[in-house]
Order: C-alpha cells, then sequence, then structure tokens
C-alpha cells in the first residue's frame, strides 16, 4: 500500500454532535413522510452497518427497529456476535437468517464463479431477505453504505447499495468512525479491520490496494474541494494513485444514480418529471 499523507485529515473532521442531530432528524423525517413507522437493516457485525443501527433506533425507538444477521457458512462468528452486542446495546428487535441454503443452489450451478461473482449473490440474497422482512414488518429498509465506499464503487448494485433511505452516504469511512465513536458503538467494532466477511481474512483495504484513510483523503479533494489530479497529486499523493481512485469513481458512476431513461416524450421520468417525495396534494 502507498505511503498515507496525513495532512488532510484534519479538514475531514466532523461536529459529531451536529452530525448525530442531523442525520435522527432526518431519517425520522425520511421514514414517517412516507407513511412508515419502522425500519429495517442488514446487521453485519462491522461498523457501518453498526453506526446506523444506533441512528435509526434513537431516530424511531429500538422497538421500531429489526436488525437482520444474515451469515453465510463463511461469515465469521465473529461477526455474529459484534452484531449482537449492537442488538444487545439498543434493545432493538432482531432476527438471524442463514442464507447458505439460498445462495449454495445458484454457485452450485456455477462452479467457476469468481470470490467476485459469488460476493455478488450473496449480497443480493440478503437485499431479497431485507425487502421481504420490510413487507413483513411494514417498514422501509435502511442503508449502511458510507461516501467511500459509493464513490468508489465498492458496493454490490442492487445489493448493498440498495435501500429506500441512506443516512450515512455522506460521511467518508473516517467520519463514520468519529460518529461511531461518539455515540457509544462498541469499541472492538470500530477497531476491527473493515470488511465484507466474505471469505476467511477478507478485508476492504486488502482488496482495494489502499487504506480507507488515504482514499478518503484525495475523494475529499476531488469531490468536495473539485481539484484536478494534477492539483491532488501536487498535494502529495501519488499520481498514479490519484488517476487510479478518479477513474474508479467515474465509472462507477452508474451504481450511484437510477438507470439512465431514454428520453421520448416532453416529461420524461429522471429528466423532467423530478419532483420530491415531499411534493404537496
Amino acid at each position: 500500500m502507498s505511503a498515507t499523507p496525513t495532512h488532510l485529515l484534519d479538514r475531514l473532521a466532523i461536529n459529531t454532535d451536529l452530525a448525530r442531530r442531523i442525520l435522527v432528524l432526518f431519517l425520522r423525517d425520511a421514514v414517517t413522510k412516507v407513511g412508515f413507522r419502522r425500519a429495517v437493516l442488514g446487521l453485519s457485525g462491522g461498523l457501518d452497518s453498526a453506526l446506523a443501527a444506533y441512528l435509526v433506533a434513537e431516530a424511531l425507538g429500538p422497538e421500531n427497529v429489526l436488525a437482520l444477521r444474515m451469515p453465510y457458512r463463511t461469515s465469521s462468528q465473529n461477526s455474529l456476535e459484534d452484531g449482537q452486542a449492537v442488538i444487545d446495546a439498543l434493545g432493538i428487535r432482531s432476527d438471524t437468517i442463514d442464507i447458505t441454503p439460498m445462495v449454495d443452489p445458484l454457485l452450485e450451478r456455477f462452479p467457476d464463479a469468481s470470490r467476485v461473482r459469488q460476493g455478488n449473490i450473496m449480497a443480493r440474497m440478503r437485499m431479497v431477505v431485507l425487502y421481504d422482512q420490510s413487507a413483513a414488518f411494514d417498514a422501509l429498509v435502511i442503508g449502511t453504505s458510507n461516501k467511500t465506499e459509493f464513490l468508489l464503487g465498492y458496493t454490490t448494485i442492487y445489493g448493498d447499495n440498495a435501500a429506500a433511505v441512506q443516512p450515512i452516504a455522506d460521511l467518508y469511512k473516517t467520519q463514520v468512525r468519529q460518529l461511531a465513536r461518539a455515540l457509544g458503538v462498541p469499541q472492538q467494532i470500530i477497531d476491527k479491520a473493515p470488511s465484507a466477511d466474505l471469505w476467511a481474512g477478507q478485508t476492504d483495504e486488502g482488496e482495494l490496494g489502499f487504506t480507507y484513510e488515504l482514499a478518503d483523503q484525495l475523494l475529499y479533494l476531488l469531490v468536495d474541494e473539485r481539484y484536478t489530479v494534477d492539483e491532488a497529486a501536487a498535494e502529495g499523493f501519488d499520481r498514479a494513485l490519484v488517476e487510479q481512485i478518479w477513474r474508479r469513481v467515474r465509472l462507477n458512476h452508474y451504481k450511484r444514480t437510477m438507470p439512465s431513461v431514454a428520453k421520448l416524450s416532453r416529461r420524461s421520468i429522471g429528466h423532467d418529471f423530478l419532483y420530491l417525495r415531499d411534493w404537496s396534494g
């Protein structure tokens, strides 16, 4: 991995009290204004889903939150235990649904499936379960992806990036960690290496080839500050890495938007028909 400059980390610091108030009010408004009172989310045992659980429990009340642990047979026991620690701390409703019997028939049909394909299948099966249980619980699905993942495309479209509401998608991973500390998320979850838990020893940063801390600094410059690649490299970052990260941002834009609609009429969805959810009447 590349050396990590740290001169921009102060600029990624957030007012955690303010962020907490904004996100709690956002969740309460986003869920209730469309006629719901309850929420459901996947609880992986990782930092992002733990933070989302803390926020939505505060917004709606723990009795109105259903957290689903959805392990595959290769999932680590630590992930299950960390998820349970969040459930116990918050007093939210929970269920554990093993996705192995749902995933394995498809993997058996395609035994040559790469690890990426296998991971995508698991992520989409978990979303099938979440949306089914959202109907059963009369709840909205709450997303658990952060800004770093969304920008880098380190998500599965119609898998872990599918949700009705995304509370932490404007927080970089380092900011997620800051807010999690402030909300009292268990320390072992804050300290653990980020991982999709797809196979033994798998980590996000190992797959990406760089640390979240490094990516966050670069993304902050390229996205929030609108730096060019040349300007970001001039801050002391390896130019090849800057180009790599910016290429990922550009190529994965389709994961961050609704499907493109070919325009044929005067008022086309996604072009001219852009009403917000909170329209009147």
